[in-house]
């Protein structure tokens, strides 16, 4: 029978390379680790790992256990640090996940009143996820999912929470300024910044200038949005963002919004979580902040 053990084994060996670095961080002996997964191995009749030299190669079996374990064990580790916040009269943290670059100028401003309104509950945000936003709701790694494309799974729900606009943005005295709208080849001839985000998952992209055929003359990427927004009213390229965030920053930078074509791009902000999870007081609670 496969027991937690067997898959913290696993994922400890995979994680440090190899056996004695895995029994020290489960406080075993590298004796005991060996027999566990031996005795694992007989009964199933399959090996778990070989030896490559002085490494250890995970077989087809234990790859797919480190797959188990991986989305296992995190659950297990949840449940019992929520049994000891109960046990505590806590309610513990609230994780949430982003797969929206600018929406962390949006999430400050509800995160502010709802540590007010909830001073019991923490509030975490992860970005990088080891399987995807989706993959860390069901491997419980997050309690929610902030992003602007929802991925309909079954056991999810996303709750629209947001409207805004994507436009361009571009510096007051670019060419582009006083457009009342761009269409894709007048971007032809622009450097364009955007997030290190992968170019199918930009709107910029995917529903704007590739349904046209139309490419950038260059791209360029930027993690942070202060330093793209500096360089953008540096007259340094264009970016594509959403309005709100264009017109708060246009208050001390030299920037510009542009409609995105002529009937514009019109995007929403959800909030994903596990359907098994919407009754949590405290994780409503923020749904509905969010939506003020």
């Amino acid at each position: 029978m496969i027991e937690r053990n067997h898959l913290a084994i696993i994922r400890e060996v995979n994680r440090l390379g190899s056996l004695t670095a895995a029994a020290e961080a489960l406080f075993l002996s590298q004796s005991a680790l060996s027999h566990t997964i031996k005795k694992l191995e007989q009964s199933f009749g399959t090996a778990v790992w070989q030896r490559d030299g002085r490494n250890l190669r995970l077989t087809q079996a234990g790859n797919y256990l480190l797959m188990v374990a991986n989305r296992l064990l995190p659950q297990l580790e949840r449940a019992e640090e929520r049994l000891g916040q109960y046990a505590k009269h806590e309610r513990g943290i609230l994780r949430i996940g982003m797969e929206c670059h600018p929406c962390y100028q949006w999430l400050l401003k509800i995160v502010a009143p709802y540590l007010a309104q909830w001073p019991d509950v923490d509030v975490d945000v992860k970005q990088k996820f080891q399987f995807g936003g989706i993959g860390a709701l069901f491997a419980y790694d997050i309690d929610l999912l902030v992003t602007p494309d929802p991925l309909y799974k079954e056991g999810l729900e996303f709750e629209p929470v947001f409207d805004y606009e994507q436009v361009l943005v571009v510096n007051k005295a670019h060419h582009l300024a006083q457009e009342k709208f761009v269409t894709p080849q007048q971007i032809s001839d622009e450097i364009l910044i955007t997030y290190p985000v992968e170019i199918d998952r930009l709107d910029i992209y995917n529903q704007f200038l590739q349904p046209a055929g139309i490419s950038p003359k260059k791209h360029k990427t930027i993690e942070t949005t202060d330093i793209m927004l500096q360089m953008v009213a540096s007259g340094r390229g264009v970016a594509a963002l959403p309005r709100w965030l264009v017109d708060e920053y246009a208050v001390n930078l030299d920037l510009v919004p542009v409609q995105l074509g002529a009937k514009g791009i019109a995007k929403q902000i959800f909030l994903g979580m596990r359907e098994t999870d919407n009754d949590i007081d405290y994780l409503k609670s923020f749904v509905d902040i969010a939506k003020v």
